[in-house]
């Protein structure tokens, strides 16, 4: 039987339950290259890594401490 490979968005989740600390679009972006993402440009991977932060506060696995900065935790 083979294993399903993680979607982007299931990866990153995996890495920052693992590693916590702070999520930005930078450390989202290297944490889904290290998953064997490869984006087309840093433009595409920040856009990529953006949309699955937001995805993922909500769905209540992070969190935005400070409204103004795009910056989240674990929840």
């Amino acid at each position: 039987m083979t294993e399903k490979a993680l979607t982007h968005k299931q990866a990153l989740a995996a890495v920052i339950q693992a590693l916590a600390g702070t999520w930005d679009t930078e450390r989202a972006v290297l944490a889904l290259r290290v998953a064997a993402y490869e984006p087309t440009s840093s433009e595409v991977a920040a856009k990529e890594a953006r949309r699955i932060l937001r995805e993922l506060a909500d769905e209540g696995l992070i969190v935005r401490p400070d409204p103004g900065q795009a910056v989240y935790r674990l929840a």
